[in-house]
């Protein structure tokens, strides 16, 4: 990890000595201490989630992308725990979680809702794999269908029954989440990381889909350094920031929308 991170930064030196280098190689040198954070919290606590809505969940398989500090300690995309709470509180039967990589919302719900089926969907190979291994190392692989693309028909099994739908597929969202090609979505409660940052202006356009169907919230990122280890106190401000960042880049906010 160390040796490829020197590589990636000396192949950095080599380019033109401008912001946007500079920046590629403060990320890389960023990703690689988020990395020895995420060794020091396995070592120390082993590889449970020690807080939030899915305290106690065995995450000891990699994250297909982003950061597994944030994660590990509970804190990953803090805005959303009331959200989780919420659905966990309503006991939905049905939950389609796209692009769920490695598992970690789809295993997390199946524990906090022993009578749901999760349908876990992702079109890369390699995480629907750690997906599948992440339910069985949680006991919920009974409950976890993991499988690859879902179309607009797919959404028909939101007439079956009450359905939580969670989205992330990295701007893909604006082609998929349309209840005029997909009927299914007026009728489940959706929760969608909007790629702004890929899309500019696409929060607006997909909130405007759902305005007639939906009660609409907007949520922006926040961070929870109260979760923070205890042990982590002995680190540098910059530390704790980068076991607190969760590698984006942009704005992602999310869309909470709940049928009228």
């Amino acid at each position: 990890m160390t040796l490829a991170a020197h590589a990636e930064l000396k192949r950095f030196a080599n380019l033109p000595a401008d912001p946007k280098s500079l920046e590629m190689a403060l990320r890389t040198l960023a990703k690689w201490r988020s990395t020895l954070m995420v060794n020091t919290l396995v070592a120390r606590s082993g590889n449970t989630v020690l807080n939030g809505p899915f305290a106690g969940m065995d995450y000891s398989v990699p994250a297909s992308e982003g950061a597994k500090a944030a994660r590990l300690m509970g804190c990953y995309e803090a805005s959303l725990t009331p959200i989780f709470e919420q659905v966990i509180a309503r006991r939905y039967r049905q939950i389609i979680d796209i692009g769920c990589a490695e598992g970690y919302y789809a295993v997390g719900l199946a524990r906090r809702l022993p009578k749901a089926r999760i349908l876990a969907r992702d079109s890369n190979p390699a995480a629907q794999a750690l997906c599948r291994d992440h339910a069985l190392r949680n006991g919920v692989d009974g409950r976890v269908d993991v499988g690859g693309m879902i179309s607009a028909d797919d959404f028909n099994w939101c007439f079956r029954k009450r359905t939580f739908v969670l989205c992330d597929i990295e701007g893909a969202e604006e082609e998929l989440l349309d209840p005029q090609t997909a009927p299914g979505l007026a009728v489940a409660d959706i929760l969608v990381e909007c790629h702004d940052v890929m899309r500019p202006g696409l929060t607006d356009r997909i909130a405007a889909r759902f305005q007639a169907t939906h009660t609409i919230t907007r949520i922006d990122r926040t961070l929870a350094p109260q979760l923070l280890p205890e042990w982590m106190n002995d680190l540098s401000d910059l530390d704790r920031l980068i076991a607190l960042w969760e590698w984006r880049s942009g704005p992602t906010p999310w869309l909470w929308m709940e049928v009228k």
